[in-house]
């Protein structure tokens, strides 16, 4: 048994997969790409994502503006709360966020924390059978991530504290959710915008 991958060079960009011989051939065809706009819309295949950022500490350090960007005042720390819904079992899963580069998120479980801070960084989710549906969880300079080996149906939330830390306005990328090893699987936020003053 042996086949043919091909591609024409023609704008169409055909795939061609032939096989010759008998029994069955196994394939499997992924794709690597990177979008022309940095901004996203919210899609749904296999999970739907949503993000809120929530005030801390003041009701005013975190204002949604009509036309969608976030306020953020400097200094101020933040909780984002992110909802994770999947209508189907799931294996192997991440839940990433992408904090906007004017911000940091905070751990405490370091030394050297400044007291005051919430118990944890990570606020452990709730779910509509158990609590704490992480099997593992990072929190590192750029995002947060959040793992877990299986997930039944259902609604899940996670959420970590962040810092707003530099001035300016800035891009926030969506939030990501995945089955690692069937990457086709995956939900992710909108794209949305922060100003930090």
């Amino acid at each position: 048994m042996k086949f043919i991958l091909s591609s024409n060079t023609n704008d169409n960009k055909n795939l061609i997969i032939q096989k010759h011989g008998s029994g069955r051939l196994y394939y499997r065809i992924a794709l690597n790409y990177a979008p022309t706009n940095l901004q996203l819309n919210a899609v749904n295949y296999g999970f739907k994502v949503e993000r809120t950022y929530v005030p801390v500490d003041d009701s005013t350090d975190v204002q949604k503006q009509a036309d969608g960007t976030w306020k953020f005042k400097l200094g101020a720390k933040i909780q984002v709360l992110l909802t994770m819904t999947t209508t189907q079992r799931r294996y192997h899963i991440a839940l990433v966020d992408y904090l906007p580069a004017g911000c940091e998120p905070v751990n405490t479980q370091l030394k050297g924390t400044l007291t005051g801070e919430t118990d944890s960084s990570v606020t452990r989710a709730k779910h509509n059978y158990y609590f704490g549906w992480t099997d593992h969880e990072n929190l590192r300079d750029e995002r947060a991530e959040a793992f877990r080996s299986l997930l039944w149906p259902g609604v899940y939330q996670w959420s970590y504290v962040m810092r707003a830390t530099s001035a300016g306005t800035f891009i926030m990328p969506p939030a990501k959710a995945e089955e690692m090893y069937s990457p086709e699987n995956f939900g992710r936020s909108a794209t949305e915008k922060a100003t930090i003053n």
